[in-house]
């Protein structure tokens, strides 16, 4: 509602006041009060006062009046309560395997436990683990959408607890698309380090794999991480053997002469079809049984 500045001048003197007292006081306005008294005079000294007539001052009441409890009622509803947001609820997502983890008895003697760590990538794989792992002892903790710093809160949970004797991490490339907000290549480096020295202290053999190329990211065009993934996959390798990891390969396998996911692999460039785990299946199993050899 707009006010004319000729028109509003008697609002002035109502700042900070109760929207119920200054209602009243438009209703039936006291002859002391500042609204009653100030009216401008012509010439002759005569009282003409746009604000004379009661019932201009009634009918400007009414307006805002029904004004208030508009405003009123756009605060409610602004107000209601909204679905809690679960990133900021439980940002790592530390519920989603609570229940799977406490069901999970502890392994059994000379069970070689596998735990795969990752993002959708990870998850995803589970349809066919049945299939392309059979009989394995493997346990897919993956969630969609994740980046390398959410899995760090949650790896003490979904791994280290679950008494795996390998971790595969599978991740990174979330982080280049800024799910969860602009990160650099040393920002990703140091989370996955410090999963893997999480898991080495607890004497877990390490898998680290490279980030699956990806030309363009369909939620997050124009960032072009195919040579941000090329670098983040060269540290990837140069951590492992220093550390005594095994680096298993993925990228190699699956990219393209321009960095991005071969055709026939992915429907949509980033995240694998059946084809694709195919190509991954028999190299992650090469690097595990390279990690259990090694213990």
């Amino acid at each position: 509602m707009r006010l004319h500045l000729s028109a509003a001048w008697w609002l002035v003197p109502l700042a900070g006041t109760p929207a119920h007292a200054w209602l009243g006081r438009l209703i039936s306005p006291r002859r002391d009060s500042t609204m009653s008294t100030w009216r401008p005079l012509a010439k002759d000294g005569a009282d003409r006062g746009f604000l004379r007539d009661q019932a201009v001052t009634r009918h400007l009441a009414l307006a805002l009046m029904m004004v208030a409890a508009g405003c009123a009622s756009a605060h409610t509803t602004a107000a209601a309560p909204t679905k809690e947001d679960p990133l900021r609820t439980d940002w790592a997502n530390l519920a989603r395997f609570r229940d799977a983890n406490e069901r999970l008895p502890p392994p059994m003697k000379n069970e070689k436990r596998v735990v795969f760590m990752g993002n959708s990538i990870t998850e995803n794989w589970q349809q066919y683990f049945a299939a392309m792992f059979p009989g394995k002892p493997y346990i897919n903790r993956g969630i969609s959408g994740q980046t390398t710093p959410q899995m760090l809160v949650r790896f003490r949970s979904d791994v280290i607890a679950l008494e795996p004797a390998v971790v595969v991490i599978l991740a990174g490339t979330n982080d280049i698309a800024g799910n969860t907000g602009p990160s650099t290549l040393e920002m990703i480096e140091d989370n996955i380090a410090s999963m893997a020295e999480l898991a080495r202290a607890n004497g877990i053999k390490v898998v680290l794999s490279s980030v699956l190329p990806v030309h363009d990211y369909p939620w997050k065009p124009g960032l072009e991480p195919a040579p941000k993934i090329i670098a983040l996959n060269r540290w990837l390798r140069e951590y492992a053997a220093r550390h005594g990891a095994i680096y298993v390969d993925f990228h190699s396998a699956m990219a393209d002469t321009e960095g991005g996911m071969r055709g026939g692999l992915s429907s949509d460039g980033v995240h694998p079809n059946e084809a694709g785990y195919r190509i991954m299946t028999p190299l992650v199993e090469q690097a595990i049984e390279q990690a259990l050899r090694a213990q």
